[in-house]
C-alpha cells in the first residue's frame, strides 16, 4: 500500500517538472534561435516480487517504484529564418551550432545568431559573451577592430573586411554540431553544452546567412496539447493517491 504513495508522489513530481519545460518552451516561442526541449522519463528502481512470505509462479515478476525526470536534450529541428538586413544577425541554415567563449574559457553553443560588435571590436551575443572566431595568420582579437559597417561573413563562416582598400579575410566562425542525435543538453539562456558522452565535431553540412535570424523551433499548438495531456497524467496520479488513501481509511476502519 506504501508503495501506491511513493509512486503517486513521484509521478506528480515528474509531470509537474515536464510541465515546467513546457511552460519554458512557451515562453521561449518567440526567442531568437531557441530549441525546444525534447524531455525524457526513467524508471526507479524496481524491486523483486519474489521475497519471503510472497510466493508467485513468475519469479521475474518486479513492482515498480515511480518516475523520474531523465535527461533532457535539445529539439535539434530548424525554426524558420527571419529577414534583418542586420550584417552582425547570423542563422544557421543546416545543422550546426555557433561556439560562444566564457571569460573562463568555458566553451558553450548556440543557435542564435543575434550577435553585435563591443566596444573592443569582438563579435559578441546579445549579453556580451564572445563569439568563437578562427583568425587567419596576421590577424587576432581586437586586430582589426570588426564594423558593422565594413564585415562580410560568406556560408561557411569567412570574414571579410575591407583594409587599405583590399579585401581581406581575417577570420572565420566554425560551426560545430555532435554526433548523435542527443548531443547537446540545455545550460540556460539559450545556450547549450554538449551531453557526458557527445563527441563535438566541425558540421559540413550548413550555410551561414548574414542578415537572417532563425526563430524559435517551438510549435506552440504542440506544446499546448502536451500541457494538456501532462495535466490529465498529473491528475492520475493523484488520484492513485486518494484511491490509496480511501481504502487505507477504509481498512483502519475496519472492526
Amino acid at each position: 500500500m506504501f508503495n501506491v504513495f511513493a509512486t503517486g508522489k513521484s509521478g506528480m513530481t515528474a509531470y509537474q517538472e515536464k510541465m515546467d519545460y513546457l511552460s519554458n518552451d512557451l515562453v521561449n516561442s518567440t526567442t531568437t534561435g531557441y530549441k525546444g526541449t525534447d524531455i525524457g522519463f526513467k524508471d526507479l528502481m524496481t524491486e523483486s516480487l519474489d521475497r519471503k512470505g510472497n510466493p508467485i509462479v513468475n519469479k521475474n515478476a518486479v513492482n515498480g517504484t515511480g518516475v523520474r525526470i531523465g535527461t533532457n536534450y535539445a529539439n535539434n529541428k530548424q525554426g524558420n529564418l527571419l529577414n534583418t538586413g542586420l550584417k552582425t544577425d547570423l542563422a544557421i541554415d543546416g545543422k550546426g551550432y555557433f561556439a560562444l567563449q566564457d571569460p573562463d574559457g568555458t566553451i558553450s553553443y548556440t543557435r542564435d545568431g543575434n550577435f553585435k560588435i563591443d566596444s573592443n571590436g569582438s563579435l559578441v551575443t546579445a549579453s556580451g559573451v564572445k563569439v568563437y572566431v578562427q583568425y587567419e595568420p596576421g590577424f587576432s582579437e581586437g586586430d582589426p577592430a570588426f564594423d558593422s559597417d565594413n564585415i562580410a561573413i560568406d556560408g561557411q563562416g569567412g570574414i571579410s573586411m575591407n583594409i587599405d582598400g583590399n579585401a581581406a579575410l581575417v577570420g572565420s566562425i566554425p560551426v560545430f554540431t555532435a554526433i548523435g542525435d542527443k548531443g547537446f543538453v540545455p545550460k540556460g539562456n539559450n545556450m547549450f553544452v554538449p551531453s557526458d558522452d557527445a563527441q563535438i565535431t566541425l558540421s559540413d553540412d550548413y550555410d551561414i546567412r548574414q542578415g537572417f535570424l532563425e526563430a524559435s523551433n517551438v510549435d506552440a499548438a504542440e506544446v499546448f496539447s502536451d500541457v494538456i495531456l501532462t495535466q490529465r497524467a498529473f491528475q492520475l496520479s493523484s488520484k492513485a493517491i486518494t484511491t490509496a488513501d480511501d481504502i487505507w481509511s477504509m481498512i483502519n476502519s475496519m472492526r
